[in-house]
């Protein structure tokens, strides 16, 4: 089994902090909604509830990814962030299309808005906003949960100078259309980010390669380690963001089994330096298995590329 644990102590303090920070703005925002008749106050509320129910169940995902592997999850918890992801993407899916129907219903039956109120409302959510923004984009670079939800608040920060925007509008000229209009642009926002998140959940589920990496080029990586002939049957998959696993065959030059430690040492060092890839499983061949025509046809679901990779030089030391 492996244990993959990392040290989420951090995240999870901020994950908590962001949720109260919403909380109140979803508070703020359901009453200013509600008083001043915005539907573009309302749309951003739906939105902010989204978020805490996306931040809750990243919350509740990393805490499971820190339980242990066990004899049924050889692998830990660790998509669970995925699973959580995947959730939260089909929820904003769903809701960006709400707000368009009841956009166009009030875009055919404008309602009144009270443009002061729904002004000081939007600017507390836009601040309180920020500071939920800055409070999570320390680490949402490689975990997709955190990632998701830093894009989420940014939208919403967005939504709310949208709502602004508005309330200006509507102050000036008295346009009750922009209200609707702006909580459509809100909908394309949501939109937007649940594409993203739900890209990205179903490659990782399908297992596929982590962004930005090329089977290709990890073979050519461990394929110039002195001592290594060829590389095939390539498997490279992406656990939970920033998990890669690889398995791979390993065919070496004729030489002392003593010295292959150091070929190990070296394929290990170059693939955590180079692609981050600490999970390895690597079979060592001093001669083909005759499995690199089968990885061709059945790893076509791992790596779209040929099974086996030689080096320039098979005869060196």
């Amino acid at each position: 089994m492996h244990k993959h644990v990392g040290s989420s102590t951090g995240i999870e303090s901020r994950f908590v902090l962001s949720l109260a920070l919403t909380g109140l703005i979803l508070l703020a925002e359901i009453v200013g909604g509600l008083w001043t008749g915005s539907l573009a106050l309302l749309s951003d509320a739906a939105h902010v509830f989204l978020d805490m129910f996306a931040l809750g169940l990243s919350y509740a995902a990393l805490r499971m990814a820190s339980l242990p592997a066990d004899d049924r999850h050889t692998y830990g918890f660790h998509r669970m962030q995925v699973l959580a992801a995947l959730v939260n993407g089909t929820t904003l899916l769903l809701i960006s299309f709400g707000i368009f129907g009841e956009a166009w219903e009030r875009l055919q039956q404008p309602s009144p808005v009270l443009a002061g109120p729904m002004l000081v409302v939007a600017v507390i959510g836009l601040l309180v906003n920020l500071v939920v923004s800055r409070v999570l984009h320390e680490h949402d670079h490689d975990d997709l949960n955190v990632r998701s939800a830093y894009l989420h608040v940014l939208g919403d920060a967005l939504a709310s100078v949208g709502v602004i925007g508005a309330g200006i509008v509507i102050l000036i000229t008295g346009w009750l259309w922009v209200d609707p209009l702006v909580s459509a642009l809100i909908g394309v926002i949501i939109l937007l980010g649940s594409g993203r998140v739900l890209r990205e959940a179903v490659h990782i589920l399908s297992e596929g390669m982590p962004s930005g990496m090329r089977a290709s080029a990890v073979a050519e990586v461990m394929a110039g380690v002195p001592g290594v002939v060829e590389v095939h049957d390539l498997h490279v998959w992406t656990v939970s963001p920033g998990y890669a696993a690889l398995s791979a065959h390993v065919l070496l030059d004729d030489q002392a089994l003593s010295l292959t430690q150091q070929v190990m040492t070296e394929l290990k060092r170059r693939l955590a330096d180079r692609f981050g890839i600490e999970h390895t499983t690597i079979q060592f061949e001093c001669d083909n298995c005759g499995q690199g025509a089968v990885a061709c046809m059945n790893g076509a679901q791992h790596v779209a590329v040929a099974p086996t990779y030689k080096t320039d030089s098979p005869n060196r030391p």
